[in-house]
């Protein structure tokens, strides 16, 4: 395992245990930003970087019963706790990389990744590996709860012009990366830049 990878685990299984008692309002942007990934009955979907699990209830709930619902995390401890909570319930657990995720090409119709992209040791190769497993003109949301501004100043720290996020960097990344962004929206109650799959 490399480095950046040890470094998010370790984050994050230090954080699993009480990751939903830290951020307990957050379902209901979870699932207005669920439902703008377009997705329909019978649909398959990734929650990518899916820590608790938090999206799958809303996933579950737009692909219905005969949909797909997976969820991918790298780090155990957060899985268990999704399990814990009985999300596993609404779609299955893989621990896995987003970097080498084990999934055939083109099987998904849509990813949603809340909190990922900030945590991804290389942003343009792991977006392609996204991008692989998700069908031409199929759908990405890249999502998080809190705005760039009020994430920043709830860590302490300054917006930079360098901020993957920015959407002056964030559309060409997508770009080169198979995605075509169709909309950005950074408000202090949510971030929600969504992209479609380029054929």
């Amino acid at each position: 395992m490399s480095d950046d990878h040890t470094h998010v685990q370790e984050f994050f299984t230090a954080r699993a245990a009480d990751w939903d008692a830290r951020f307990p309002d957050d379902a209901p942007v979870y699932a207005a930003a669920v439902a703008e990934l377009g997705l329909r009955a019978g649909g398959r979907v990734l929650d990518a970087g899916c820590g608790t699990g938090r999206a799958l209830p809303p996933l579950r709930e737009a692909v219905g019963p005969s949909g797909v619902v997976l969820g991918v995390d790298l780090t155990p401890a957060m899985l268990e706790a999704a399990v814990r909570a009985g999300r596993d319930r609404d779609g299955g657990l893989v621990l896995a990389d987003v970097a080498a995720l084990p999934l055939r090409t083109e099987s998904l119709d849509a990813v949603f990744a809340a909190g990922l992209i900030a945590h991804l040791p290389d942003p343009a190769a792991n977006l392609r590996e996204l991008a692989r497993v998700v069908r031409p003109e199929g759908t990405l949301a890249l999502f998080h709860p809190v705005g760039r501004a009020a994430l920043a100043a709830r860590q302490g720290r300054r917006l930079t012009p360098e901020d993957l996020r920015a959407e002056g960097n964030l559309g060409p990344l997508l770009a080169r990366s198979g995605w075509r962004m169709i909309s950005y929206v950074d408000e202090d109650e949510r971030f929600l830049a969504r992209a479609v799959r380029e054929a």
